[in-house]
């Protein structure tokens, strides 16, 4: 019986080198990934770094469907972090390339590798408004999306 498929969404940033270039790139990578069928993004947008220093990233989020299990898929997503130039010198540091799975499906989970959801995506503009132009009706922790960002209208955001 082959696995069924999930709808996960993705965060993507980079604001190191071309960033647009970059999530571009990936966006096309992703679509070629083994265990990933489909791949659908949001637009662009440029945000300020939070809790952090450096350049402005530019930010999406990729709605994917997958037969690739959570952590599967993780590494997928940090074997082409890798292949970007991704580095961790200390955390939130700049980086070519940041990939984080924020959703997958109805899953919750708590490893040492992974949190699901995303434990603070509800708290960011460069996730909340990417993910709001792909899942509009979406309810994460049992408020609507719009209900999340009301509490983020202090975030330095914008269309790229």
């Amino acid at each position: 019986m082959a696995p069924s498929l999930v709808r996960a969404y993705v965060g993507l940033g980079a604001n190191l080198g071309d960033g647009a270039a970059t999530l571009r790139q990936v966006l096309a990578e992703l679509r070629d990934t083994d265990g990933i069928l489909a791949v659908a993004a949001s637009p662009f947008y440029r945000s300020a770094p939070v809790e952090a220093t450096g350049p402005d990233f530019i930010n999406a989020v990729a709605a994917v469907d997958t037969d690739l299990a959570p952590l599967a898929l993780l590494d997928a997503l940090q074997a082409l972090e890798n292949r970007h130039g991704r580095q961790r010198p200390y955390k939130n540091a700049p980086r070519t390339l940041d990939l984080d799975l924020l959703l997958y499906g109805d899953v919750r989970m708590e490893h040492e590798r992974l949190s699901l959801p995303h434990p603070r995506m509800r708290l960011r503009a460069f996730v909340l408004l990417p993910l709001r132009d792909l899942a509009p009706e979406m309810v994460l922790e049992g408020g609507r999306i719009e209900d999340w960002i009301g509490g983020i209208r202090d975030q330095a955001i914008e269309r790229a």
